[in-house]
C-alpha cells in the first residue's frame, strides 16, 4: 500500500493511493496515518480494503507529510562511505545519530525556508524508515519486522550551523521546513529489499545526487536494532538513514549552496518524488 496524508497544514486527513494513481479517503477507517494505525495488525486490515469502496479525493489536494504525530525524527549521518569522503570525515565505526526537531516536518512539495542570514543551506536525499511495531533492544534479525514502511526524505541542512557553530549537528539540521517527508508511506511488503533502491536529487534541473541504498554502511535492520539500545522505538517514529554523495558541500572545485528561488526535485525508485521551492524565511 501507499499511504498518505492530504489537506491543509495541520488539518491533514489519511488516504491511500489506488492503482490508478487516485487518492482515496481513509478518514472513515482510521483517524490518521499515525501511531497504532501503523501496527502490523492495523496495516493488515487496511490491506484487505477494496480501494474502490473508499471516497475519491478531488485532484489537486495538497499532500502533507506521510506520517502524522511523529514522536521522534532520528537521523543517521555519514552512512555512505563516499559521502563521508566528500565531507572530509572518517567512515564511522558506529552509526552517527542526531535529531531533527518536529517543527522541521513539512509535506513533500512544501516550500523550504532558508534561514535568515544562511549562506550554506544544503540538500540530502535519504531513505526514510517508519516504525510500525515498537520496542527496545530489538534483535537485528527481527528488526525489519518492526518497520511499517519507507518514504522519501530531504534532510535539508545548514552547514555553517551544523559544523562551524559549536555543539551538536542538530542546530543545522532541525530548522523549520528542513524535513520534507513523503509523498507516500510505502508499506514494507511492497519494498522487499530496501537496500537496492536508486535515489537521486536535482537542483534547477541539474542532477547532483545519483546513488543507491546498496552502498549504505549500516543497513536498515542494523540501524533499527542499534537505535533501540539507546531509546525505545514507537509506532510512527521516523528514521532518516543517510545520504549518498553529491551534496552541495562536497561539490568541486567549490561548494554549491541553495538560495531563494530555486527548485529541488528528488526521489527514490518505488517511493515517489518530492519537489520543493526555496524561499527566504
Amino acid at each position: 500500500m501507499k499511504l498518505l496524508r492530504y489537506g491543509a497544514p495541520g488539518q491533514e486527513k489519511p488516504g491511500l493511493l489506488d492503482s490508478t494513481g487516485a487518492i482515496r479517503d481513509l478518514s472513515g477507517v482510521i483517524g490518521d496515518v499515525a501511531g497504532d494505525a501503523l501496527l502490523p495488525e492495523s496495516l493488515s486490515r487496511l490491506a484487505k480494503l477494496d480501494p474502490s469502496t473508499l471516497p475519491a479525493v478531488p485532484a489537486g489536494e495538497r499532500i502533507g507529510p506521510c506520517v502524522g504525530r511523529i514522536g521522534k525524527f532520528i537521523c543517521i549521518g555519514l552512512n555512505y562511505a563516499d559521502h563521508a569522503a566528500e565531507s572530509n570525515l572518517p567512515v564511522p565505526s558506529e552509526p552517527v545519530v542526531f535529531n531533527k526537531w518536529l517543527s522541521a516536518v513539512v509535506g513533500p512539495n512544501d516550500d523550504v525556508r532558508i534561514p535568515r542570514g544562511s549562506q550554506k543551506t544544503d540538500w540530502e536525499v535519504e531513505l526514510g524508515v517508519v516504525i510500525g511495531k515498537g520496542g527496545a533492544y530489538i534483535d537485528e534479525a527481527d528488526a525489519l519486522n518492526h518497520v511499517a514502511g519507507y518514504c522519501v526524505i530531504n534532510d535539508v541542512s545548514e552547514r555553517e550551523y551544523q559544523i562551524e557553530r559549536g555543539g551538536t549537528w542538530d542546530k543545522g539540521k532541525g530548522c523549520d521546513t528542513f524535513g520534507p517527508i513523503g509523498p507516500w508511506l510505502v508499506t514494507a511488503d511492497e519494498v522487499p529489499d530496501p537496500h537496492r533502491l536508486p535515489l537521486w536529487l536535482e537542483v534547477d534541473g541539474k542532477r547532483y545526487q545519483n546513488g543507491n541504498t546498496s552502498t549504505m554502511i549500516f543497513k536498515v535492520g542494523e540501524i533499527v536494532s542499534y537505535l533501540s539500545r539507546f531509546m525505545s522505538l514507537q509506532p510512527g517514529d521516523v528514521i532518516s538513514t543517510g545520504t549518498p554523495p553529491g551534496v552541495g558541500m562536497g561539490q568541486k572545485p567549490a561548494a554549491v549552496y541553495l538560495r531563494a528561488g530555486q527548485t529541488m526535485r528528488l526521489g527514490i525508485e518505488g517511493l515517489g518524488e518530492q519537489r520543493q521551492r526555496t524561499v527566504d524565511a
